[in-house]
């Protein structure tokens, strides 16, 4: 199986158009020749017209070019109609999707109004009881075939009505039959979603796309990749477009890094047509940054920026007849990581500086250059979780150029990929790691976040998105032992984004891991402020990861891996979970932070601030 044409040159995956709205009307074309389309979902009651017609026109100024709404109700799917009206008599066409979970006939009233209907296969025809049981292959057929008796009849309107459809699978809502089949998997995504997708061309539709979304960016890395490889197994016509999308990344830098790791790396290997930046945060910052996210691929699968070249290119400084084509020759066994099946690369344990060890068991190291290392070490305590591990200027690295001939005498030096290669920086890694296996070499990596640099400083921002995309999806592959971040040029900060990059990759926990979702107009809480009040009393806590979930729909399912949830059960009242089993329930919200942390003391996670270290 493979999800992209070559893990070392970039090609956009061909997909079959799909249509949402009348694209002469301000509707758009997903998949194609089309550009990525941006999209976001509104924050407010369904029921409030008017402040659903309000934050949706400023989306549309944002740039956003798709809008969601929830429509948990008939009553909230009748409403759309109005709200729709509202847009329409405004001279606004976006398309408007709605997002459905539980009921069918909810789904079936939205799609009179809507453009897009969102399903989630795990929520929609199955009610979820987390039950053990063993399905007969009978049994599994009739469970299928109540699936296609709840489903049928929206795709049957969608096709009547011109509408489209999204396939929208999540992390942690599976159904008890796919979870009992295949776990809360990858492959149980996948199977899913394409239960959906058969019927639906049964019923010969094909205007529907697919999500698999996870708040674990390897996790929904690892979905998708898979999704693809086997869309492309079903036959050539199943190519359709793909979502993307990190569900319940947070805010702040963490949020940031998360959607640029989970999504950037799927964009720079030429999947996703469509892409949502989940914040806990207004809507419209989520264009902001999927408008940096796609501005940043250009760069990331060239060396430098322009149009994807399409042969490799060696350094500046370098005959390009040193160039050996054979590298880049992609076969079955070739491929330098397993796509769909996280795996460490195997290394041994070296010294890196200082009593820090590296490869093996170890976890990722964080090298800085000399310059950041003696602007931040006078700052910083030596017990401290942030801190320099190695100075790049001090180690015995191997720099080498993959492209070309290279000899390694050794698995205990430290090698990494040579600056100023025009190559893509990814590409370059992993042509390294492959180079490395074919002459049964497995010294440690150390990634990089650039290998040439540009002739201004970067923003913040764009350096945060461009090493989260770079350095993530390397260790997404397995790939990496150390990282240096360089291209940002403040040195604290630089310093606390390789932490950062490490903790959304799953690498190390130095701080408290947060899984919030973005408000919709289920939420009965106001997320940022209870997000806020939640890391004020929690983010000294390393190691613990907290859920916090604007409803039911977010929550049990969906935390996934998360030690504790704080999880809206009814207005005012809040349910508290210990992993997926909730403990206490409708607790007044004044007081359920204060709850909170005395759950997780009764569980033996809890430190005074000030003592974490």
């Amino acid at each position: 199986m493979r999800y992209c044409e070559s893990p070392f040159f970039f090609e956009r995956r061909k997909t079959r158009e799909v249509v949402v709205g009348d694209p002469a009307r301000g509707g758009v074309i997903i998949g194609g020749d089309h550009p990525v389309v941006m999209q976001s979902m509104l924050t407010c009651d369904t029921m409030d017209t008017a402040e659903c017609v309000r934050q949706t026109l400023e989306l549309v100024v944002a740039g956003c070019q798709i809008v969601r709404i929830t429509a948990p109700t008939i009553k909230d799917a009748a409403n759309l109609k109005n709200i729709v009206a509202g847009l329409r008599v405004r001279g606004c066409n976006v398309p408007i999707v709605a997002d459905i979970h539980f009921k069918p006939e909810a789904a079936m009233e939205a799609g009179r109004w809507v453009e897009m209907v969102r399903v989630n296969p795990g929520n929609y025809a199955d009610s979820k009881k987390f039950a053990v049981k063993e399905y007969s292959g009978g049994q599994y057929a009739a469970e299928l075939a109540r699936i296609e008796e709840k489903f049928a009849p929206l795709v049957k309107l969608c096709r009547e009505l011109g509408r489209a459809i999204r396939i929208g699978v999540n992390h942690g809502s599976l159904s008890d039959r796919i979870m009992n089949r295949f776990g809360d998997s990858p492959l149980g995504m996948v199977e899913s979603a394409l239960e959906f997708a058969r019927i639906a061309r049964k019923n010969d539709f094909h205007n529907f796309k697919f999500s698999m979304k996870s708040s674990n960016p390897k996790v929904m890395i690892e979905c998708y990749r898979l999704l693809v490889a086997r869309l492309e197994q079903e036959g050539p016509d199943w190519n359709y477009p793909i979502h993307l999308g990190v569900t319940e990344a947070g805010e702040g830098e963490d949020g940031r890094i998360k959607s640029a790791i989970g999504i950037g790396s799927l964009l720079c290997d030429g999947l996703g047509d469509t892409i949502r930046v989940s914040l806990t945060e207004d809507s419209p910052r989520e264009i902001e940054v999927c408008r940096d996210l796609l501005a940043q691929v250009p760069f990331l699968t060239t060396g430098g920026g322009g149009q994807a070249a399409a042969t490799p290119t060696s350094s500046d400084s370098e005959s390009h007849s040193e160039q050996n084509p054979d590298r880049f020759v992609v076969t079955r066994d070739s491929w330098p990581f397993d796509p769909f099946n996280f795996s460490r690369r195997p290394t041994p344990e070296i010294e890196l500086a200082n009593g820090v060890k590296c490869g093996g068991e170890q976890t990722v190291r964080v090298v800085v250059t000399r310059a950041t290392f003696d602007k931040v070490a006078p700052k910083i305590n030596p017990r401290a979780d942030v801190k320099p591990e190695a100075v790049y200027e001090n180690l015995d690295v191997l720099e080498i150029n993959p492209g070309a001939d290279f000899e390694v005498k050794n698995d205990t030096w430290l090698v990494t990929v040579k600056d100023g290669l025009s190559m893509p920086t990814i590409a370059a890694f992993r042509l390294l790691a492959r180079e490395l296996k074919r002459r049964r070499c497995a010294n440690p990596i150390l990634l990089k976040d650039c290998l040439r640099f540009e002739t201004t400083a970067l923003e913040p921002k764009i350096a945060l998105l461009r090493a989260s995309a770079v350095i993530g999806s390397l260790l997404a592959d397995g790939i990496g032992d150390a990282i240096l971040v360089r291209a940002e040029s403040g040195a604290g900060q630089s310093l606390r984004l390789a932490y950062n990059i490490l903790q959304a990759a799953g690498c190390r926990s130095f701080k408290t891991d947060y899984v919030a979702c973005p408000s919709c107009g289920r939420t009965l809480f106001n997320l940022q402020t209870v997000t806020a009040r939640i890391k004020a009393q929690t983010e000294h806590l390393k190691g613990v990861k907290i859920a916090i979930m604007g409803c039911i729909v977010n929550g049990p399912g969906e935390m996934a891996d998360a030690d504790f949830g704080y999880v809206g059960g009814a207005p005012g009242k809040i349910n508290l979970y210990v992993g997926k089993t909730p403990i206490k329930f409708n607790i007044p919200e004044a007081e359920a932070v204060d709850r909170l942390v005395d759950l997780i003391k009764e569980h033996g996670k809890w430190a005074e601030p000030g003592l974490t270290n």
